[in-house]
């Protein structure tokens, strides 16, 4: 990798680890451990824990605070830990944002408020307050698809001066705003597997991904390898990986669902339950998963 690669503060490959539950919808922070065991060694050097694919809408304030102990304890201290703490109560999240401190995070996420459409003016006095609260670096998250809103450009602008926000996890699929961004003094991560090249090319650091619950080696090298300048070869890793990309994130069942169901093919978990609202894939669903990810050559 050149010298030329843009800072990654978080790590260059994370994913947004999926949550196991038991039989009885209860924690299994056992899986929890093995999933986060099976992504170190599949070339991640940072992990988001609580995040949407997490299936933080549902876990409780404490349910996060166990998994990401449990997380930090599986991995030990070199691996980059990120806790999502973002939630449409400004209270709820300055309550996450302090114990994700405590329980050993290094950064965390941080979505703009969803449902309730503060307004730019709102976000950023929401933001304000839970970065006060967090003491440790914030990354950003902007998912219009999922909170109804974007981050403005003029927000953004504000929020730079803010020595604690260091990062954006941009999945608003208006890739040419990166550069905007990175000039503002941001590190990028791609919020979306599939335009990570795009990403790249406008100036990220690197990816929070779904996918790379099954495919972490390959995308981290993907990575690495458009970073060291071997454009071509990136593009080439890239088109063997489409069919997982679809797979994953292309059908309406997507997210925790086809992560989980992901580690189950691969033998890492022994189910892929999910909590309701969310369904876990039915037969035919996990015979579509399975066909993308073998054609992708990871299984």
């Amino acid at each position: 990798m050149t010298s030329a690669a843009p800072a990654a503060p978080f790590g260059r490959m994370l994913t947004a680890m999926a949550t196991p539950f038991g039989p009885d919808g209860s924690l299994d922070l056992d899986g929890v451990q093995k999933v986060a065991k099976h992504l170190v060694a599949h070339g991640h050097d940072g992990l988001v824990v609580s995040g949407t694919t997490g299936e933080s809408p549902t876990t409780l304030k404490e349910e996060d605070g166990e998994i990401l102990a449990a997380v930090r304890d599986a991995v030990g201290p070199g691996i980059k830990l990120v806790a999502g703490v973002g939630t449409n109560d400004t209270a709820t999240s300055t309550y996450l944002a302090k114990q994700a401190g405590e329980r050993g995070a290094d950064g965390v996420l941080l979505v703009s408020p969803y449902y309730n459409k503060p307004g730019q003016r709102g976000m950023v006095a929401h933001f304000r307050q839970v970065v006060d609260a967090a003491e440790i670096p914030v990354m950003l998250y902007d998912v219009p698809g999922r909170t109804g809103s974007i981050i403005a450009l003029e927000s953004y602008a504000e929020m730079a001066g803010w020595e604690q926000v260091v990062a954006v996890k941009d999945a608003t699929g208006e890739i040419p705003r990166t550069a905007r961004l990175v000039q503002l003094g941001y590190a990028v991560y791609s919020g979306d597997d599939a335009n990570t090249l795009g990403y790249l090319a406008h100036g990220a650091c690197g990816l929070v991904s779904v996918v790379g619950h099954a495919a972490g080696k390959e995308i981290a090298s993907m990575i690495d390898t458009f970073l060291a300048g071997d454009h071509a070869g990136a593009l080439e890793t890239y088109q063997r990986l489409v069919p997982a990309f679809d797979a994953v994130m292309g059908v309406p069942n997507y997210g925790a669902t086809t992560a989980k169901a992901s580690l189950e093919l691969l033998g890492v978990l022994d189910n892929r339950r999910v909590r309701s609202p969310l369904v876990e894939l039915d037969d035919d669903e996990l015979a579509a998963l399975r066909a993308g990810l073998t054609a992708a050559g990871l299984l």
